[in-house]
């Protein structure tokens, strides 16, 4: 059945014809001639560096084809590394959480797949659920400027964020400094934990992570038009046949 459900999507999204994006929209999205499209390798969950693909690339391509422009594509290892480039200039769409202080430079779509924030202990530690986490003499490892690392700044009462460059060097951090807790999405906590014993995830999950397409703040025409291009990538099937493709089996398409 799970076969013949994928088969259904994966012919409902290469079903979606491409209408032509209006005059405004095309100079807000490229303004350069090229759609600039930032892909973040830092959450496998969208993008995969081997091979090149993933939701957010379909997704961008998808685009291009409604501007009828080329897409260029510009890689980060880290969502905060992408939002930090925000106001220079230099992509026009991102694919990012949504949060209220990204969006203070941001312009969001509603969210197109629904992933978990999770955390990893050692697997000796005595830390059984989500609700231990926050207290005293508890060092949880991040990577700085992802959407978690923002929640947790504003929600964290008594545990300390200890932050790295990127989220796959937050774990690192968590290993070589022999900290209590790792943050991350929570696929590769778990792909990570499969690896390796010593280490455990715990069961359940500390927030929601809503992924959206985002565009920088002042294209209010392209805003409106990416709004109404991810609900329709949603509806036709299109996002979910994407994550089939590139083995994300465990995200969730948003409502």
């Amino acid at each position: 059945m799970r076969l013949v459900a994928v088969a259904m999507l994966a012919l409902l999204a290469g079903c979606v014809t491409p209408a032509v994006a209006p005059r405004d929209v095309v100079n807000e999205l490229a303004p350069t001639g090229k759609l600039r499209a930032a892909i973040n390798f830092g959450n496998a969950v969208l993008a995969q560096r081997e091979p090149f693909g993933g939701v957010s690339v379909d997704l961008a391509r998808e685009l291009g084809k409604r501007l009828r422009v080329q897409v260029e594509f510009a890689t980060y290892d880290a969502a905060g590394r992408v939002t930090a480039d925000a106001t220079k200039g230099v992509w026009d769409v991102a694919f990012v959480a949504r949060d209220p202080e990204r969006a203070k430079d941001i312009e969001f779509t509603p969210a197109y797949v629904i992933i978990e924030g999770g955390y990893m202990v050692p697997a000796s530690s005595p830390i059984q659920s989500v609700a231990e986490v926050d207290r005293p003499g508890m060092r949880i490892a991040v990577g700085r400027g992802s959407a978690y690392d923002l929640w947790l700044t504003r929600n964290l009462k008594q545990a300390t964020i200890v932050r790295a460059p990127t989220s796959p060097a937050a774990i690192e951090l968590f290993r070589k400094d022999n900290l209590e807790v790792a943050a991350n999405v929570k696929q590769p906590l778990m792909e990570y934990a499969r690896r390796n014993p010593d280490v455990r995830v715990l069961p359940g999950r500390f927030m929601a992570i809503e992924q959206a397409m985002a565009t920088p703040r002042g294209r209010s025409a392209g805003a409106r038009y990416l709004t109404e291009f991810i609900n329709e990538m949603k509806g036709s099937g299109f996002v979910a046949a994407a994550l089939e493709r590139s083995g994300q089996r465990d995200a969730t398409v948003a409502p």
